[in-house]
């Protein structure tokens, strides 16, 4: 037979095209992983602290979303989402009630619905460059946590991947790009090891293999050799205290126990006072109370004022009270740390009102809208924001001042760290929820130690309270429940880290490369595409 001239014959055929269509995992393996995936980022956070499962429960996501469609990426990554969610923020629920805590938890794991859906959707990059997996499930992760962080009515950032990390090497990368670059290293180290653990490769490469098992433990290990800024340093220091009242019972009455939980803190400073007196504790340069020690506005009520002006004298020292200015709308009040001093009492130039108040538990959005949804939506009263980064200068140390929730909010710190802040202070109350709520606060509290290089502390009206140096260590820490009073030499100031520096700016070209790694992906799906339609089927499972 003759064979047709070169000019005749037909394009060589794609490689590409000759190769079977890459698959899934079949789909009831996939919705095994998913769960799996959204446990082990759930046990991977306080209160459990196994903060190993992380990278674990990221790669266990990519590897159910990888290859398949956009409904179902969405579905798998929805499905771990549930699974971490719930459980996880069980605690509004006792704050809120049950439709409250079902609609939270239903919105955050919608976000890893959409995470499943990026993961779908950049499967022909990490097919085509396997060495991308680890950076760009980095990517991915970091672009979904800045939008959690801030949508819809401020975000909330309760669950982020940094927030895991507190006794991991990895958290000292927070000096130096803050929760965000700690978020991209953890995911990178999931890509990593899906990478690694994938084996549906064309061509198996052990040593490829190899290389993506050494970058996960470099990922996950290697941050211990970073040096944390003004580490050997030995800064001037002041004694601080902080009281752990307590309030007579737990539960959502907490604010018809008012005098009862102000006359605990009172108490709980008096008697430090009488053991400075003896000899028995440091005479401390501050004491800090927590938010709502004093839920008696002591600018409009001349009794809860004389308490707190008595334990301000018997203390010889300034005292950080948290409290509620009311307005002269009725319903309307600020949620305040105001600096008392013995002698002369509220320094209205030293105070803070918080800027973050919690939508739906502190003010209510769409008020008008949500009367649909239940009948108790007007016993919400209206928190208004305050203006100003929480810098109160206590004449012992200027104090970062943050209040409850918003230590999770990176902008809130950081704003007074910039200001001048040489501590930084969480003042929090929570009786209206449980242990598991305050210990995921800690370890936030850690995270904004290392991030801005500023010991800090936590103080609650019930616990878990505590002091946290520099390097991210807790100190002193109280249990749940009960009153407790802890005292503690804190290190002044340092030097301002990268990532105080820095700001904001890691995250947006975290952001921008991933945006640029999802448009970039385009090409390669039509191309895909294209082959599937030139006669090979395009097989991805639903």
């Amino acid at each position: 037979m003759t064979m047709p001239p070169p000019a005749l014959a037909g394009p060589e055929p794609d490689p590409a095209a000759r190769e079977p269509a890459p698959r899934p995992l079949r789909l009831p393996v996939a919705v095994v992983l998913a769960v799996a995936a959204g446990a082990a980022l759930l046990l991977a956070l306080p209160p459990y602290d196994l903060w190993w499962l992380s990278p674990a429960g990221v790669a266990l996501l990519a590897a159910a979303a990888h290859r398949r469609r956009m409904r179902a990426g969405f579905g798998l990554g929805l499905l771990a989402g549930l699974v971490l969610f719930f459980p996880l923020l069980e605690w509004t629920r006792i704050a809120a009630g049950w439709l409250p805590f079902v609609m939270l938890g239903v919105f955050q794991a919608l976000y890893l619905g959409v995470l499943g859906v990026a993961s779908a959707w950049v499967s022909p990059l990490v097919d085509r460059w396997r060495a991308s997996w680890p950076v760009v499930t980095g990517l991915l992760w970091v672009l979904q946590e800045a939008l959690r962080d801030r949508a819809p009515f401020g975000g909330f950032p309760w669950g982020r991947l940094a927030f895991s990390q507190g006794d991991a090497p990895v958290l000292r990368l927070a000096a130096y790009g803050g929760a965000p670059l700690v978020t991209f290293a953890v995911a990178a180290a999931g890509g990593a090891l899906v990478a690694c653990a994938w084996r549906r490769w064309r061509r198996p490469n052990l040593p490829v293999v190899g290389g993506f098992a050494v970058a996960a433990g470099l990922l996950t290990a290697g941050p211990a050799a970073v040096p944390l800024p003004g580490a050997g340093t030995a800064p001037a220091t002041t004694t601080v205290a902080i009281v752990q009242g307590n309030v007579p019972r737990l539960g959502l009455d907490f604010n018809a126990q008012r005098r009862a939980v102000l006359d605990n803190h009172v108490n709980g400073t008096l008697q430090l006072a009488a053991e400075v007196a003896d000899g028995r504790q440091k005479q401390p340069g501050l004491v800090v109370w927590p938010e709502n020690s004093s839920d008696i506005d002591p600018l409009r009520n001349a009794d809860a004022a004389a308490q707190i002006q008595r334990a301000a004298d018997a203390v010889k020292a300034p005292i950080l009270v948290g409290t509620l200015q009311r307005t002269d709308v009725a319903g309307e009040n600020y949620n305040v740390g105001i600096l008392w001093n013995p002698g002369t009492g509220p320094d209205h130039a030293q105070q803070y009102a918080k800027r973050h108040p919690v939508p739906f538990a502190e003010y209510m959005p769409l008020r008008s809208i949500a009367r649909l949804v239940s009948d108790k939506v007007d016993l919400v009263a209206t928190m208004l924001p305050g203006d100003k980064p929480g810098v109160v200068d206590t004449g012992a140390a200027v104090l970062g001042d943050v209040i409850c929730f918003e230590v999770a909010y990176d902008e809130i710190v950081r704003d007074t760290v910039t200001g001048g802040a040489q501590i930084l202070a969480v003042q929090t109350n929570n009786a209206t929820f449980n242990e598991a709520e305050a210990r995921q606060q800690l370890a936030m509290v850690r995270l904004r130690a290392v991030e801005h290089g500023r010991e800090a502390l936590m103080v609650s009206t019930v616990g878990v309270s505590g002091f946290v140096d520099a390097s991210g260590t807790v100190h002193g820490a109280t249990g749940f429940n009960t009153a407790a009073v802890v005292v503690r030499d804190m290190a002044l100031g340092g030097p301002r880290t990268l990532a105080t520096r820095s700001g904001n700016r890691p995250e947006v070209v975290i952001v921008v490369l991933a945006v640029a790694a999802l448009v970039g992906v385009l090409p390669l799906r039509r191309r895909r595409t294209d082959i599937g339609n030139g006669g090979e089927k395009v097989s991805e499972e639903r």
